[in-house]
């Protein structure tokens, strides 16, 4: 199946700051994703390549911590098959008012039972290493998923206020996940309205990149698990001052164009798409190593 928003999804975007759609991908293609991560949280990673960020490892870290591994999409060829879709840059694209939209990160998130929050945050706060330093992100639940999971919440218009708050000071498990949100909609006279995001494997939600969101404790008896592209214009540069702590390291001294290796155009109006994608998802290019090519079987990394 192909996605194609519609007229009053667009609409509903731009008035509330993010959408709700209760079919995004197949449910097949959210299975097999989901199947992979047991072995990307235990460091088994297809392609043979570490993600840039993997923020929980059992034995390390507590289990009631909701888990995160950023851009999983270069660990895992089902991961990619998701977050690199032409339909979902296309879509984000549209919304962003961009003429094309290339993937900036993904994030693969498991909240297990009784797993903790994550602090209400701006998206493109964390994106100012980047010029145009916007984001549009597609949440996607890779399972049936309700309220009492601790799915992703967004609180509506909040894409209209200042965006002068930053990053927040404590995004996993935090004591209390609504802080900084609260400053923010006190200082606009605003009592936040919070919508959770409630739909089957394979539905999610396009949230602008300035609306505040997060989640609450995981508090029924089944895992939460989601998959969420992060897109940005396909005209984006890195910023000539700013350093981003992390993704600042794909940027070469003198030169602020963006690698399409580190960040693909996965849609541009005039058709055009990375030319590495589809044979990086056929199977017939890779980082080097961490495949039997013979065989395709997984290769263990300590």
């Amino acid at each position: 199946m192909s996605f194609e928003l519609t007229d009053g999804q667009a609409e509903t975007f731009a008035r509330d700051g993010f959408v709700v759609v209760e079919q995004l991908v197949d449910p097949a293609l959210a299975r097999r994703a989901l199947e992979r991560y047991e072995d990307l949280f235990t460091g088994r990673f297809e392609t043979g390549l570490y993600p840039d960020e993997w923020n929980w490892r059992p034995g390390v870290h507590p289990a009631d911590l909701t888990r995160q591994i950023c851009n999983g999409w270069k660990s895992d060829r089902e991961i990619a098959r998701v977050v690199l879709r032409p339909d979902i840059g296309r879509a984000c694209a549209r919304l962003g008012g961009w003429r094309g939209a290339r993937l900036s990160q993904d994030n693969v998130l498991w909240k297990p039972p009784g797993g903790k929050a994550l602090g209400f945050h701006q998206d493109s706060s964390y994106e100012q290493w980047a010029v145009p330093s916007e984001w549009v992100s597609c949440w996607i639940a890779l399972e049936d998923t309700t309220a009492s999971q601790g799915t992703v919440e967004y609180v509506r218009g909040s894409h209209r206020w200042s965006r002068r708050w930053g990053m927040i000071e404590e995004f996993h498990g935090p004591a209390d996940p609504h802080a900084e949100l609260l400053q923010a909609s006190a200082a606009h006279g605003v009592k936040p309205e919070f919508v959770p995001v409630e739909v089957p494997a394979g539905g999610g939600a396009f949230h602008d990149g300035w609306t505040w969101h997060g989640s609450g404790i995981n508090r029924s008896d089944a895992p939460r698990r989601s998959l969420v592209a992060h897109c940005m214009s396909s005209d984006a540069r890195f910023h000539p001052e700013t350093t981003g702590y992390l993704y600042s390291r794909y940027k070469r001294f003198g030169d602020e164009t963006m690698d399409e290796s580190f960040f693909p155009i996965t849609w541009r109006q005039d058709g055009y798409r990375s030319p590495f994608l589809e044979p990086y998802l056929d199977r017939r290019v890779g980082w080097g190593g961490g495949v039997d090519r013979a065989a395709g079987t997984l290769a263990p990394v300590s």
